[in-house]
């Protein structure tokens, strides 16, 4: 099989590209003296070239002509200047033009250039670091690091930020297993965003899968590697958020970028020729065809093998078992359960898409972890005292209901979390009873609609001492309730010291003040607070990986509880009281939960 990117030799470069429907493929070379063209030769659906000498370093893009015709499936234009699918590392950021969608105009001055990579310095093979029933904390790297005050200005914004002592500190401090960094390759802005001055901030719009973002990144694959590196030297594992299931070509008006000006056939398209979009972003990649599949698997492989990452976070993951329908036993899960750099490394689903039939919480094989919202929701009713007992005791013994029958001592495989990147921050919560997106320029009608949440009485900020403390118990007892829970925990950065984001629950497109982690004005109780709860966590970790068994239920006083309490939506106090496991040295769980005192009680004894 070709090995397709550009690939440095003993003597020469070879690179190829795949594009089956293509008539002709041009090499693009740019230099000081500007671009020159080389035609490329057919091998079966791949365009290949080999030139002599090392080329690393040289800029490169790829020009392919054919039918134009995009109501029915083709995009040929030589005037489009291509991104290699397979790029690693580009010389600048993409940029919304309408050039892009406009046959005949060429768009050169515009599109980044791929840069062949040195030949390749695997990473030493390693285990991931990384255990279930651990704390993963989400993180957007420039909103993260932008307004750091220990970090050297230079650093802010990027991903050599990560490995500052400063940010280490902060993640150790919190027992930290795992950074999960939302998507740090390059993506291109939403055609709507420019007219509003506006762009995207956290990335979902990537195009090419496996080049890192410029603006994120510059020092590239070298800068990913060596922070991963200094991240490991102090135990912490790294997970990569990755968009595998649509790209920023975008709908049918959408640009000519790479993809689609040559391989079009890579993304879905219904019976009568147009595009599924079961992402909501214009298209969706097929995953019934084995090319897309390869260029995930070689994406993956990628960030493994050349910068030594410990697993993955999959955005709308059943994209990537429809073909077009959802199957659990679709192929890319045997292909990557094969794989010998991929068997081990840390999979995460996040188990839902807007297509038909799109919500799977609970449907992907046993090695991966999802992302519970049912988590989510419940907890948050439960403390807004809309469900009762009995919906938050399913949800701390690790959600059976939802991932099935198991068996003792199997591992739990439900990602609890309060708050992500997508929603009101956890902080909002209990300060917004309706989300506030009117920065967004959409007239406040995107983001979520039902967030669960409540203001305490006042809509927002507030300097009312008793309305200080109601939200600051709501927090308490909320995070008391995750870090108690059974199955591997998520914590959104600055959720710990109750980062706030104005009420906005889709701030996606807000670069600014609205989106960046304030340090100045973090609340160091809280964060005191949570650092605790995560080191009793800690220090019993296996109580918290794997179903519970040998559980008992019981009211404040020690009584059993009765059919009547686990319906009970006031100020009931119950106690989940869990024995250690034969066999294990791990001590008794003894979980107190307080409504009527915002009272969350984690007791771990040896």
């Amino acid at each position: 099989m070709t090995a397709l990117g550009a690939v440095v030799g003993a003597e020469s470069t070879r690179f190829a590209v795949r594009s089956p429907h293509a008539d002709a493929v041009w090499l693009c070379l740019f230099s000081e003296s500007g671009e020159s063209s080389h035609v490329m030769q057919r091998e079966g659906p791949d365009w290949v070239l080999e030139l002599p000498g090392n080329l690393a370093g040289t800029r490169y893009g790829y020009r392919a002509a054919g039918e134009w015709s995009p109501h029915h499936r083709h995009w040929f234009d030589p005037s489009k200047l291509l991104v290699d699918p397979y790029a690693v590392e580009l010389d600048r950021r993409f940029q919304q033009d309408p050039r892009l969608a406009i046959f005949g105009e060429d768009t050169a001055d515009i599109v980044p250039r791929a840069i062949v990579p040195s030949p390749d310095q695997p990473h030493p093979a390693e285990p991931p670091r990384f255990d279930r029933g651990s704390l993963v904390y989400e993180l957007n790297v420039r909103a993260f690091t932008i307004r750091h005050p220990d970090v050297p200005e230079h650093l802010r914004g990027t991903v050599a930020a990560l490995a500052h002592p400063a940010v280490i500190a902060h993640l150790k401090k919190l027992s930290v297993s795992a950074v999960e960094l939302m998507p740090i390759v390059a993506w291109v802005d939403e055609r709507h965003l420019k007219p509003l001055g506006l762009v995207n901030a956290w990335g979902y719009n990537p195009v090419a899968m496996m080049a890192l973002d410029p603006g994120l990144c510059p020092g590239g694959v070298a800068e990913l590697r060596d922070t991963v590196a200094a991240l490991h030297a102090e135990g912490i594992g790294v997970l990569l958020d990755i968009v595998f299931n649509h790209s920023g070509e975008s709908d049918v008006d959408g640009g000519v970028l790479s993809l689609r000006g040559l391989d079009n056939a890579a993304y879905a398209h219904a019976p009568d020729g147009t595009l599924i979009n079961d992402t909501g972003c214009g298209n969706t990649l097929d995953f019934a065809n084995p090319a897309v599949r390869r260029l995930a698997l070689d994406t993956m492989r990628h960030f493994v093998s050349r910068c030594g990452v410990d697993g993955f976070r999959f955005d709308l993951a059943p994209v990537m078992a429809r073909g077009p329908g959802f199957d659990p036993a679709a192929p890319i899960f045997a292909e990557i359960e094969s794989d010998p750099l991929l068997a081990d490394r840390v999979l995460i689903a996040e188990p839902w898409d807007i297509g038909p039939d799109g919500y799977h919480l609970g449907d992907f094989p046993a090695r991966w972890l999802e992302w519970n919202d049912r988590f989510r929701d419940d907890v948050r009713r439960f403390w807004k005292k809309e469900a009762g007992i009995g919906l938050l005791a399913t949800r701390l013994a690790g959600s059976s209901d939802v991932f099935g029958p198991h068996q003792p001592h199997s591992d739990c495989r439900s990602v609890n979390f309060l708050a992500a990147h997508d929603g009101f921050t956890l902080a909002d919560v209990v300060s917004y009873e309706h989300r506030h997106n009117e920065a967004n320029g959409e007239n406040n009608r995107d983001g979520h609609g039902e967030n669960f949440s409540w203001n305490n009485g006042v809509e927002g900020p507030s300097a009312d001492p008793s309305v200080i403390a109601a939200r600051k118990a709501d927090l308490r007892a909320m995070l008391g309730t995750l870090f108690a829970s059974t199955g591997t925990i998520m914590l959104t950065a600055g959720d710990e010291f109750g980062r706030s984001q104005q009420g906005n629950n889709n701030a996606y497109c807000q670069d600014n003040a609205i989106g960046w982690v304030d340090w100045e004005s973090r609340d160091l109780e809280l964060e005191d607070y949570v650092a605790e709860l995560s080191a009793k966590r800690h220090r019993r970790l296996q109580s918290f990986a794997r179903f519970p068994t040998n559980v008992q239920w019981l009211t404040g006083d020690g009584k059993p509880m009765a059919i009547a309490d686990w319906e009970d939506t006031n100020g009931h106090t119950f106690i989940y009281d869990a024995a250690p496991e034969q066999g294990t040295d791990e001590g008794e769980l003894r979980v107190e939960i307080c409504r009527a005192r915002h009272l969350v009680r984690i007791d771990l004894t040896a």
